[in-house]
């Protein structure tokens, strides 16, 4: 087949919709479901991630997509008794491509709700049990076990979307897009991305553990299928917080940093320990641990509303203790689609344990950058690759 119709496309005022092939045929199959415009752009964008993902680490890798730029991406890295904790798997022995799963959900659960989700491997009775209590419109892998796949065609009343993508496709090396009327045309980005875009360092500190070379290239890789400008913090072998879409690069940082932090404020003792009633949902208990480590907690426990969600009632986690726990982080992984023009983006990123950062290189002010990374014992590696992607 190649025309399939679309029920729409990014609204539904937006009729007829089509995604078709000039030569060939499609490159995936719906097994079930029917398929959306913005479905089709986070299938394709995320099939690609998670395809460079496992090439450039030779690990499971996948991918959770909201509106064409990952909420969350990884590779199957065993978790540790905490992470198993905070991502609600506790004493579950876990395949590798489940483990991916777990942990590209997990690093940012209320951005990946209602997300869509990419492997790079065949698609597990386990990794799809997962899939089958959270709230996702939809998953692309190569492959899906028969079990896999009936339990995700009993998803969402039926209505799941579960597209086969053909693991040997490769597209044609110039694509071209049509906006107001105007077509635009340019060469695919098929740069690859590989540890010898880590070799260029020009600080001090030029020590750049294995563990950390593949954080760097899931940043990077992860980068260059999210909408610019972008930064990635990456940690223990996933996207840990993305700013995607911002106008100024230390915006970015922020945007990024912040949910890093979310990240590592999930693993704080105080949180653990929060007295969930047992009959909270897991989608409530998120929600209720981003209130909790948030600025509006005190307004709850004013109102009560705790009750509905808490035994008891938690104490609150000030600003002193988040800042105390925030303080321990170390070790994170950074990247970044273009130069960094000022030292500023160094100063949030080190606020959040950044200690190793791949950017382009090339400002005007890269001494700047680089005597900042200094100041905190940083490795900073130019990549000499702008990865923006529209």
């Amino acid at each position: 087949m190649n025309e399939m119709p679309l029920k729409y496309g990014c609204n539904p005022n937006q009729t007829p919709a089509r995604v078709f092939m000039e030569r060939g045929e499609l490159p995936f199959t719906v097994l079930n479901g029917r398929p959306g415009y913005i479905n089709l752009l986070d299938a394709m964008n995320a099939w690609q991630l998670v395809r460079e993902l496992k090439a450039a680490t030779g690990l499971p890798a996948a991918a959770s997509f909201k509106h064409v730029s990952p909420a969350g991406a990884a590779v199957a890295v065993p978790l540790s008794e905490v992470l198993e904790k905070v991502y609600f798997v506790e004493g579950i022995g876990l395949s590798p491509i489940a483990t991916a799963y777990i942990r590209a959900r997990g690093s940012d659960r209320m951005s990946s709700y209602g997300d869509f989700v990419a492997l790079s491997d065949e698609c597990d009775a386990q990794t799809a049990s997962f899939l089958q209590r959270e709230v996702s419109d939809g998953i692309i892998a190569p492959s899906y076990s028969v079990e896999a796949l009936e339990i995700l065609k009993s998803k969402r009343k039926g209505t799941y979307l579960v597209l086969r993508m053909d693991p040997s496709y490769e597209p044609e090396p110039v694509e071209k897009k049509q906006v107001f009327g105007v077509w635009f045309e340019q060469r695919r980005n098929d740069v690859k991305i590989t540890a010898d875009c880590l070799k260029d360092i020009p600080t001090k500190n030029k020590d750049i553990p294995e563990s950390a070379r593949r954080d760097l290239l899931i940043a990077l890789i992860t980068l260059k299928y999210t909408q610019s400008n972008s930064v990635c913090y990456a940690r223990d072998g996933q996207a840990v917080g993305i700013g995607a879409g911002q106008q100024s690069r230390v915006h970015c940082t922020r945007l990024a940093g912040s949910k890093a932090d979310n990240w590592y404020l999930r693993q704080c003792p105080d949180v653990l320990a929060l007295p969930f009633r047992p009959e909270v949902r897991r989608p409530d208990r998120d929600n209720a641990i981003d209130v909790y480590i948030g600025d509006e907690y005190e307004d709850i426990l004013r109102d009560g509303a705790w009750q509905r969600v808490f035994t008891e009632k938690p104490p609150v986690l000030t600003a002193e203790r988040k800042r105390a726990w925030l303080a321990t982080a170390q070790d994170l992984a950074l990247g970044s689609d273009a130069f960094f023009p000022f030292g500023d983006n160094v100063e949030r990123a080190h606020k959040s344990g950044v200690r190793y950062i791949a950017q382009a290189g090339g400002s005007i002010r890269d001494d700047n950058v680089i005597e900042t990374c200094d100041k905190y014992g940083i490795v900073c590696a130019m990549t000499h690759l702008r990865l923006f992607h529209h």
